[in-house]
């Protein structure tokens, strides 16, 4: 067999293959006989029919089979006789082929980057000394009496605190908001909607009604922000003419055992025990969360490489049906996807050779480590998986393996491995948290 490589671009080789007229004919041979000893023809016993009327019958099948063993051998033989780490699938170009010739093609294919690995450990992050104080906690314990709060309706003013139920319309530039933002119905007008005076409903709108009581009507003005929802109104002036319908106090209910039992806890002291564990594990994630992203950038600046193509196409489709997904589930219009798909596509793909990028840097990694995945990692990484999915475990495998994914969960181990690596020899700074 004689292979020659020669490169296209970065990541990208042609290699040709060419097998002599030997090995062609053995290969005929091989697979006529095969044919010969299961072909069922009339006037003979199975297995009995002669050669020439075996090819006559099924010689399109013999040649087909013939060059897709032939081909695939070949094309294999040469990716381990040149070394080649082949990324995705081949592009293989038949050149010539048949019965008494020299075989030759030629695979297009992506491989690999080629670079040198850098330092790796002692990687430099910055988190602030931050632990879990009892204001934390009584923070938090505000926040699940908040879950419980009840609403009454008080005859007085509006004060901080209190929740305003409102009419109101809205306007922008003079024109109604839904001209500007067709999907922006309930920014343009509401009845009966509850603003809390604390809340962040539009920033500016509810402070504008302290003191006002019921039945009154004020002209609120509001800045939209430069990061608004709704990217028609960013920047933009917005004027509303607001009813207060109703004033609504606010009332928590007592931080005690009862509540405490609500909450799933035996009592008050359990809850609070349960919600600073909550806190100092939440502290842990975000810690954790922050040098891992801190190292991932600071692995990623200390060396660049050619990407494959078609591995950066593929990640990009995948980052663009996440963020699509994303913005679906948060209830963002299909129209005003279709109208960003442009803006969706350019940070899509600004993250996926970032991501593929460190997927070359993490196989790096894992092999200098020996860093593996066992069955049992791949396992427990996919009832982790099925819980967050809150789907039944057996149906998530059964998912996974009709779209060829169970080497995904391998990776996905093998890259936490590596993370965990990554951030145990980080040269990790403790500055003093902000005031």
């Amino acid at each position: 067999m004689n292979i020659t490589v020669e490169n296209l671009a970065p990541c990208k080789k042609l290699v040709r293959v060419e097998l002599d007229v030997t090995a062609v004919d053995a290969a005929f041979d091989a697979v006529t006989k095969d044919y010969q000893k299961q072909a069922s023809l009339p006037g003979f016993r199975p297995g009995k029919a002669p050669r020439d009327a075996v090819v006559k019958k099924y010689g399109t099948e013999i040649k087909e089979e013939v060059k897709r063993k032939l081909i695939g051998d070949g094309y294999r033989q040469a990716i381990e006789d040149k070394k080649l780490q082949v990324v995705g699938y081949p592009d293989i170009e038949e050149i010539q082929f048949g019965r008494g010739q020299v075989l030759q093609f030629a695979a297009t294919v992506e491989t690999a980057p080629e670079f040198e690995l850098p330092e790796y450990k002692g990687l430099p992050a910055s988190v602030e000394a931050k632990t879990t104080t009892d204001a934390d906690v009584e923070r938090a314990l505000d926040m699940l009496r908040g879950q419980q709060a009840t609403f009454n309706t008080a005859a007085r003013p509006l004060a901080n605190g209190d929740v305003a139920v409102v009419n109101y319309t809205g306007t922008c530039d003079g024109q109604a908001i839904t001209e500007l933002a067709p999907t922006a119905k309930g920014l343009t007008e509401q009845k009966g909607f509850w603003v809390e005076t604390t809340g962040n409903f539009i920033p500016g709108f509810a402070e504008q009604l302290i003191g006002a009581s019921a039945g009154d009507k004020r002209t609120v003005n509001v800045d939209f922000p430069a990061d608004f929802v709704t990217k028609e109104l960013q920047g933009k002036k917005g004027v509303y003419e607001v009813e207060l319908v109703e004033v609504k106090e606010k009332v928590l209910p007592e931080l005690n055992d009862e509540l405490a039992k609500k909450f799933g806890a035996e009592d008050l002291a359990k809850l609070q025990a349960g919600v600073r564990t909550d806190l100092e594990n939440e502290l842990k994630y975000s810690r954790s969360k922050s040098i891992r992203g801190q190292v991932i950038k600071a692995l990623l600046d200390k060396v660049a490489f050619d990407l494959p193509e078609t591995a950066v196409a593929q990640e990009t489709r995948n980052v663009v049906f996440d963020l699509v997904q994303q913005n679906t589930k948060r209830g963002v219009a299909r129209e005003l996807i279709e109208q960003q798909k442009d803006e969706i596509y350019t940070a899509a793909a600004g993250s996926a050779k970032e991501r593929v990028k460190f997927s070359f840097l993490v196989n790096r990694i894992a092999d200098l480590e020996k860093i593996q995945a066992t069955q049992e990692d791949a396992i427990r990484r996919a009832q982790s998986l099925a819980m967050m999915y809150q789907m039944p475990i057996e149906q998530f495998l059964k998912d996974l393996q009709k779209r060829n994914g169970v080497n995904e969960l391998y990776e996905q181990v093998i890259s936490e491995k590596v993370m965990e690596l990554l951030e145990k020899n980080a040269a990790v700074t403790e500055t003093t948290p902000a005031q």
